[in-house]
């Protein structure tokens, strides 16, 4: 059962993010691929997306391990906080450099983080907000504060020496659409740095009896020579369904917290792509409120999506200006979102 919200309690201070290298538009991925900037175009209208590897190559040049630390250590200055102001790590990603040990603890490390519990959550698009969820409960128990992160690499998922030509369309797409990236943010139990307090929470499963819509696979030693693909997605359900969700999600949420629409300032929708995106907005059809959206310029970067957002989000933020996140993870269906008001 999701618990009904206390709006006391969890501030957002500071966010920050990481991404890889230089953006990679889509004449450069189209010839790389062999497809042309229109197709790119007609199927996710994304204009650029970052990569942690070399698209000739396929080299992993930054790991997620990297780029979440690059972010971790942007958010804790911005914060103006030490390591040891921090007193828990909960960490995102559906693409972990190494199953054990995990991308959290090396994140912690890398960050001269000690002598705290570190959390690491498998998840998808959903993942930023279940840590956040998470990290507020932590706030609840008593920390003062803590560290949440997301992020992902590709590079496991998507092979470059593969021939294009060779692909299903269903297959190809996810070159275009997926890009790498991280993101960060301090949650204080009073408020400090950007003083944003968290009003609500959901996380909700909402999958029971419907078949995933996202399967990101994993080959172990009997299957590695496996002919099954990384990823699969079932467009069509992704596109009848997402939209209609987030308008549950918006109103779940405005119910939470005792908010009309009137009293949302800005609306972080969810950025599968930034056709996708397009459509979930016009779908919620929410007046005088203000799209804060990163796809078209990075890619969809799963886990970090949330974060880069809020990057965009906090300078635009004014003193008593609310502002409603909307996430839907398609893998087996979870509907997550947050709100925020500047305090």
């Amino acid at each position: 059962m999701t618990r009904i919200d206390d709006p006391a309690g969890a501030y957002l201070a500071a966010v920050g993010t990481a991404l890889p290298g230089e953006p990679v538009d889509n004449a450069t991925l189209g010839r790389l691929l062999g497809v042309s900037e229109e197709w790119i175009d007609i199927f996710v209208g994304t204009r650029a997306r970052y990569f942690a590897w070399d698209l000739e190559t396929g080299e992993v040049r930054r790991t997620l391990v990297d780029l979440c630390a690059e972010a971790g250590a942007r958010a804790l200055e911005s914060a103006g906080l030490e390591a040891a102001d921090i007193e828990f790590v909960v960490l995102s990603t559906a693409t972990p450099d190494t199953l054990l040990p995990t991308t959290a603890t090396q994140v912690a490390d890398r960050l001269g983080l000690d002598h705290l519990p570190v959390y690491q959550l498998q998840a998808g698009c959903s993942g930023a907000v279940q840590a956040l969820d998470l990290g507020r409960s932590l706030l609840a128990g008593g920390a003062g504060a803590g560290l949440v992160l997301g992020g992902d690499v590709t590079a496991r998922h998507l092979d470059v020496r593969r021939d294009p030509a060779r692909m299903p369309t269903e297959e190809l797409v996810n070159y275009v659409l997926f890009g790498d990236g991280a993101g960060a943010a301090v949650l204080t139990a009073e408020p400090l740095g950007e003083r944003v307090a968290v009003r609500g929470v959901l996380n909700s499963f909402a999958g029971l009896g419907r078949p995933a819509g996202q399967t990101v696979d994993w080959y172990g030693v009997s299957d590695r020579h496996s002919e099954r693909p990384m990823l699969a997605e079932d467009y069509k359900a992704i596109e009848e369904s997402v939209p209609a969700m987030a308008v549950e999600i918006f109103w779940e949420l405005l119910d939470r917290v005792g908010w009309s629409t009137a009293d949302v300032d800005h609306l972080l929708p969810p950025q599968l792509s930034e056709r996708m995106t397009a459509r979930i907005v016009e779908h919620m059809a929410i007046p005088s409120v203000h799209e804060v959206s990163c796809v078209s310029d990075t890619g969809n970067t799963g886990n970090a999506l949330p974060f880069l957002q809020l990057e965009r989000l906090l300078p635009q933020l004014a003193d008593g200006q609310r502002a409603i996140g909307v996430t839907v993870e398609s893998s087996k269906w979870i509907k997550t979102g947050f709100a925020l008001e500047k305090v």
